[in-house]
């Protein structure tokens, strides 16, 4: 082979799928961005995905087909994939690789950040504070979003997490200025990708909407990047610009597949169910890009959107998710099957971070009684309902039936709201008390005596 001083090498050993190998180079940098330049002129971009004493293993990002083993010169660039990021950014649509596909010209570049991410000194991180209001009561009272937070969403395969996605971008707020979303689809359908597109324009939002759309047809590597260049622009947003930034994920079981097929070009030793067994240090490398830093304004909150693979919650995708992240809201089947809209599964859900960021001078001083009572109740409710299945309900006595009452009420009138339905925090409380109120005063036991006279409803 020949190499002259930029480090350009001619010929290749080995083309598999969207990889090849390169031999008798010298050292290479793990994520490296590499040119690969055709007999023909063409000019393609790969990365080093694998390096080692005189070889690499890099893929392409357009894949390989109609490459020459022989007459491809590679040139290795010295440095990681970079993306050009600007307030301009704000209101477009771009694939996986951060190329705008809205039919406008590329933004002009503020700057250009590594699409890796620079690693934050946890001891220059911050506690995640203040809410993030979704509009969504099952979230805003009982899972609190808290900005810094990272709170994925467990679904399975034909719930409604598109139709909460979307719901979430629009609705979202947060206190003071310079509230922004980014969202990132990785691996979607084209009508998928069309319903997003054609809500957040609907409804005016994608002004405030930064959209990266890796579609299925995409190569691997398309799916694998498209949430760095999201979270790229997520952290110029927030840590240059100021900004509060919520950045929604989905699905990131495609995300996993992609890791998973790249796994297996590469011919590497598989873990649990075929996954790579740095599958929870990847997902890492993702799901700590969010959070706040000291003396900073500006925030990352991360929404990652997975389904389980047959509902299973302990697979390896939401097994490694929940162990990076802080709780999970949990889109139920049988919640779905009743036709409740959001589908949210309140009692296997959990917000981490919720109890220090909700209460006086925080949310309302009625919070965090309410929520607790409101999830105490239904867990009765729940037990009720397995006796009743044994023994029958005629058999239970009057307060069981009460509590019943009160299960099938919070799930219908408090989870249960229209997707255009927008409630306020102060909306949502009003209604935990409206539905808590079914139950008599002795049951509320989480709850102050002070708190019960001034909120509690009386029987009509």
């Amino acid at each position: 082979m020949n190499m002259n001083k930029l480090r350009q090498y001619t010929g290749l050993e080995e083309i598999v799928g969207q990889l090849f190998v390169i031999r008798n180079i010298h050292n290479a940098g793990y994520n490296e961005i590499v040119e690969i330049t055709e007999e023909n002129g063409n000019i393609r971009i790969g990365l080093t995905l694998e390096v080692g004493e005189g070889y690499a293993v890099v893929q392409v990002l357009g894949g390989t087909s109609g490459m020459s083993l022989k007459n491809c010169r590679v040139r290795f660039k010295g440095k990681p994939l970079e993306f050009g990021v600007s307030l301009d950014m704000l209101g477009r649509i771009f694939d996986g690789l951060g190329n705008p596909i809205d039919g406008l010209p590329a933004p002009v570049a503020e700057e250009t950040m590594n699409v890796n991410g620079m690693a934050i000194n946890p001891y220059a991180r911050d506690y995640p504070e203040n809410i993030i209001e979704t509009g969504i009561s099952a979230i805003d009272v009982m899972n609190t979003l808290v900005r810094g937070q990272k709170l994925p969403f467990f679904s399975g395969s034909g719930l409604p997490h598109d139709l909460v996605a979307a719901q979430i971008v629009r609705q979202a707020r947060a206190e003071g200025e310079g509230f922004c979303v980014v969202f990132a689809g990785m691996g979607v359908k084209y009508d998928t990708a069309r319903f997003f597109i054609k809500s957040f324009e609907e409804t005016g939002v994608l002004d405030n909407v930064i959209m990266f759309l890796s579609l299925a047809d995409s190569p691997s590597l398309s799916r694998l990047m498209t949430p760095r260049f999201a979270l790229t622009a997520a952290e110029f947003l927030a840590f240059k610009k100021d900004m509060h930034v919520l950045v929604v994920l989905t699905d990131m079981s495609n995300y996993c597949e992609a890791l998973r097929e790249l796994s297996t070009m590469r011919g590497e030793i598989p873990a649990r169910k075929g996954y790579p067994g740095y599958l929870y240090s990847d997902l890492a490398s993702i799901y700590e890009r969010a959070g706040r830093i000291k003396n900073k304004k500006g925030s990352i909150t991360q929404i990652p959107i997975l389904t389980m693979p047959n509902d299973d919650i302990t697979h390896p995708i939401p097994d490694l998710t929940g162990y990076i992240t802080e709780g999970q809201i949990v889109i139920d089947r049988e919640l779905h099957a009743k036709g409740i809209y959001p589908p949210i599964s309140v009692l296997p859900s959990l917000s981490r971070l919720m109890k220090d960021n909700i209460g006086l001078n925080k949310t309302r001083d009625d919070h965090p009684a309410l929520a607790s009572q409101l999830f105490a109740s239904y867990a009765k409710t729940k037990d009720i309902q397995a006796i009743a299945s044994i023994v029958g309900e005629e058999e239970l006595s009057s307060l069981d039936h009460l509590y019943l009452n009160f299960g099938q009420v919070f799930e219908t009138k408090f989870v249960n709201q229209g997707y255009n339905e927008r409630r306020t925090l102060e909306e949502s409380l009003e209604k935990g008390w409206d539905i808590i109120s079914i139950l008599p005063e002795e049951e509320l036991v989480r709850i102050s005596e002070e708190q019960i006279k001034k909120h509690y409803r009386e029987k009509r």
